[in-house]
């Protein structure tokens, strides 16, 4: 029974494939349940990704879901890909000038050699046009049906953001997954999943999961204690909140912006 009414509510996402388990704390505390991500790598990004359609469409559902999708599931945009590549290559700089010092004085490059290394200006510069904000549309240049998703979006995203952690099941907090699952403090903190178009990123995103492959990613969705048996139905509810929201997600994914 249990069973048959979590499948009701997420197999109808496509998005990425959630699964749920019931935990026990190491502490003696109540027991919980758990969401758990089980995809990885490059979020499908449709149309958003592959179409023809006008850039500033693209761009204004890219920066919807960048700024949203990290609600309900485990993943990393291009913001995030970047600061990893900034410690990871260059020490924490961001401007290509203090990078340069920082291969040649402490990863002792030869200055010569520098033309072989990726600097933060052109790691920028491979962006596609639909990733960059400053590309999107504002919504009164939107055609209806687009505009009408994006909403959708808004209005689900909202409605996930007003439940009270402790009866979301969608609700990540690292302090409680650790006294519960004490062998994710040996992961990776890198999400499986990643907005960042493999196309023009793959070495960075090869570099930066590396770390996960080998002990595995941050792939929780959400945690939620239940202290009380009544706590089932709280639980059950947020779990179709945050199924809502996905679903908005994956509308706007799946459009056909032919018909728009």
């Amino acid at each position: 029974m249990f069973k048959a009414a979590v499948l009701e509510i997420l197999d109808p996402i496509e998005l990425a494939d959630l699964r749920i388990a019931v935990i026990h704390s190491e502490a003696d505390g109540p027991p919980a349940i758990a969401l758990i991500c089980q995809s990885l790598g490059q979020l499908d990004l449709g149309w958003i990704e592959t179409s023809d359609a006008p850039i500033p469409w693209r761009a204004v559902a890219y920066r919807a879901l960048e700024q949203s999708l990290g609600r309900a599931l485990p993943l990393f945009g291009y913001e995030d890909l970047f600061n990893e590549i900034s410690m990871y290559y260059w020490d924490g700089e961001f401007d290509d000038e203090s990078a340069r010092h920082n291969l040649i004085n402490f990863h002792g490059v030869d200055a010569e050699e520098l033309d072989e290394y990726t600097l933060p200006s052109a790691m920028n510069a491979r962006r596609p046009e639909w990733m960059i904000a400053a590309n999107a549309a504002p919504r009164t240049r939107l055609p209806p049906g687009l505009r009408q998703k994006l909403n959708k979006l808004r209005a689900t995203h909202k409605a996930l953001g007003g439940l009270p952690p402790e009866r979301d099941a969608w609700h990540v907090d690292l302090e409680i997954i650790y006294d519960y699952v004490p062998e994710f403090e040996e992961c990776s903190a890198l999400p499986p999943l990643t907005l960042v178009p493999f196309e023009q990123f793959a070495r960075e995103l090869d570099d930066v999961a590396r770390n996960g492959m080998e002990l595995g990613f941050m792939d929780v969705a959400g945690l939620c204690p239940l202290p009380d048996a009544d706590r089932i139905d709280d639980w059950f509810a947020s779990l179709a909140v945050g199924a809502r929201f996905l679903l908005a997600a994956q509308e706007l994914i799946q459009l056909d912006p032919a018909k728009l």
